[in-house]
This record gives C-alpha cells, structure tokens and sequence, in this order.
C-alpha cells in the first residue's frame, strides 16, 4: 500500500517528512502503522469525536447482495479492525447488525498496549441503535460479549421491547422524544459514559441520519474499483442537507485499485 495525500520524502536514515511521495510502489503496512495513520485526533479525548467507516464502489453502491463483503478486500478488513482497535464503541444500526450478523467486539493483543495507554477497555462496547428494538436478545452480541452491549432509543419506542431489553441484561439509554433517536442526543449519551472516540460501521441510512443531523466529525471511505448497477443502497441514505457540507481530505492511501480515504470536518468548522 502506497500513501498518496499527505506524501512523504523517505531520507537517507529512513525518516521522513511531509513532501515528495517515499515510495511509488509503497510497503505492506503493520498493524501499527495503520493505527498511527487512523489514529484519533487529540480532541477526541476531551469531546466526542464521531468517525464513519464504510466502503462504496465507484456507482456509490455500499452493499452487494445485502452485504458488504463481496465488495471489500483483505486491506480494507485490515483498516477495518484497525478502526476497531481504536475506538471506544461502535455505533451500529439494528439492519446492519440484523444483516451482516454482528458479534461482539473482542480483544485483540496488537491493540492491548495502546488501548492500555488510552485509558481504554480490553475491546471497544458496541450500542445498536433501534426505534422498533425487532431485535434477538437471544444473539452472543448481547448475551456474551466481552464488554457489555448498549441500545439506544427513543422514549416513544414500544414499552414492552425496552423491557425485554432490560431483562435480557441489555442497558438501554434513550436518546430521543418520539420512537426515534436523535443523533445530537446519541452522541452526547455516549459521551456522557465517557465513550469519546465514536466509530460508526452504518448502515447507510444511520450514516445519513448523522450527517443530516450534522454530528459526523470524520468519513473514512474505502473506494473499491468495482461497478455493482442494480438498487442497492448508496452510502448515506435519508434527508438531505438544505446546504452541503464541506469536509477537507486528511488522508489517501491506495492498493490495487482500492482506495482508503479519510476526510473530516475542518477544525472550527460546523
């Protein structure tokens, strides 16, 4: 994998700094060097700071047959649990998790050290976020993680679907009037608990709820070289801003193809 944006001039003595590209062909990257490159900015330690990861082919497709898999790649997984190793929890939708199956997080030893460091627990909590709570208590995601699951919803969700959360041993946090949750109001919950360093994994309409809700802090986007036609769903899905937002690219990095994006809201900016 290659670094494209920022480049960097490789010296004599293997350090580098900010100008010419240290090498066309690039390197195969450790674990630690992806953590360096996603690591989170240091406002994340004060605020909540809500990074976006998702992988679009070049027609905007974030799924094939329902998932998104067939369209990512070894290096994209990698970034992937990266991010992972990174965060303090990952925001999920109850389709995503319904379709792609999720489980819980769990602790991976490339990560102890620096989550150690961080202040962080063994692996990052994961809070699903539903208005109906259709959900299987009944899945390993809530009966057996590692660090224990949240759910988030509206105080107008169905009464006895928050006691059947309950029971099951899932906390759940309301973040939201109606059946809904306000994404403002899930960030802040979140922070609220001391979860700073917020990685959301979609679906694509949760990603749109974010962004209409102007919350999202950070997109990394994995551009896959690949055409998929057909209707399935485009990234972010929803409301659409009544004026576009504006987000500056902080990182590009490319491998066969694929490129690994990061862009975020800049500094000040809203």
């Amino acid at each position: 994998m290659r670094r494209l944006f920022p480049v960097t001039y490789e010296t004599a003595d293997g350090k580098g700094y900010e100008g010419r590209e240290a090498s066309p062909r690039g390197h195969e990257w450790t674990l630690d060097e992806l953590a360096d490159a996603y690591a989170y900015p240091q406002e994340a330690g004060h605020a909540p700071w809500l990074r976006a990861n998702m992988v679009s082919t070049l027609d905007g497709a974030a799924q094939h047959d329902g998932r998104s898999q067939p369209i990512s790649n070894a290096t994209d997984m990698r970034i992937f649990g990266t991010l992972r190793g990174l965060a303090d929890v990952v925001v999920v939708g109850a389709e995503t998790v319904r379709l792609e199956g999720y489980r819980p997080a769990r602790a991976r030893e490339a990560f102890t050290a620096r989550r150690k460091a961080a202040g962080q627990g063994p692996a990052p909590q994961i809070a699903v976020i539903s208005a109906s709570l259709d959900l299987d208590f009944g899945l390993p995601l809530f009966t057996d993680p590692l660090v224990p699951t949240l759910l988030l919803t509206g105080a107008g969700a169905p009464a006895d679907r928050i006691a059947a959360a309950r029971g099951a041993g899932v906390e759940v946090l309301i973040a939201g009037d109606g059946a809904a949750v306000e994404p403002d109001r899930a960030v802040a919950a979140l922070g609220e608990r001391g979860l700073r360093r917020l990685l959301t994994e979609g679906g694509p309409r949760m990603l749109g709820q974010f962004v209409a809700g102007r919350v999202l802090d950070e997109l990394c986007l994995t551009v896959s070289p690949m055409l998929t036609a057909g209707d399935a769903q485009r990234i972010a899905g929803g409301s659409t801003l009544a004026v576009p937002e504006r987000f500056e690219l902080t990182s590009l990095l490319e491998e066969e193809g694929f490129l690994f994006s990061r862009y975020a809201r800049p500094r000040g900016g809203q």
